[in-house]
């Protein structure tokens, strides 16, 4: 299951989901807002999605996740809207029989999002400038 939410996300919501007594290995992985990219000092930032794109490629993750490694559920859950420095922006949740095929899916999970599902960020810098980052055919538009 992977889903767009515009309201603060629940990890604990999230591992429920994937959560089985027959499994050993649960890695959560959560992505939080920090307050600085590339040497600059960072306020906040603003995600945007093509949101039924974003959660039928974030799926397609998700299953070929349950079929290249030994897992039994995976889920994840990623943010849009305006976000605060500590915020949540994105839970992935793996559960396995055993650790090491849960955190090589956790770690797939989050480096495929992160290359290729549409969810755009709009970082907010402690100076007054603002840029998208991560897009580069995002540079001068407005969404």
């Amino acid at each position: 299951m992977f889903r767009i939410s515009t309201t603060p996300i629940e990890t604990a919501t999230v591992m429920a989901t994937v959560e089985d007594p027959t499994c050993g290995g649960l890695v959560i992985f959560e992505g939080r807002v920090r307050n600085h990219h590339r040497g600059r000092d960072v306020l906040r930032l603003e995600y945007e999605a093509y949101q039924a794109l974003a959660e039928a490629d974030g799926n397609r993750i998700l299953r070929g996740a349950l079929n290249r490694f030994d897992i039994h559920a995976a889920a994840c859950v990623h943010r849009t809207g305006m976000l605060d420095i500590g915020d949540i922006a994105v839970v992935v949740a793996v559960s396995a029989a055993h650790r090491d095929a849960a955190f090589d899916a956790c770690r797939h999970i989050i480096d495929e999002l992160k290359a290729t599902v549409p969810i755009w960020k709009h970082e907010y810098y402690t100076d007054g400038t603002d840029e998208w980052t991560g897009c580069d055919h995002c540079s001068g538009h407005r969404h």
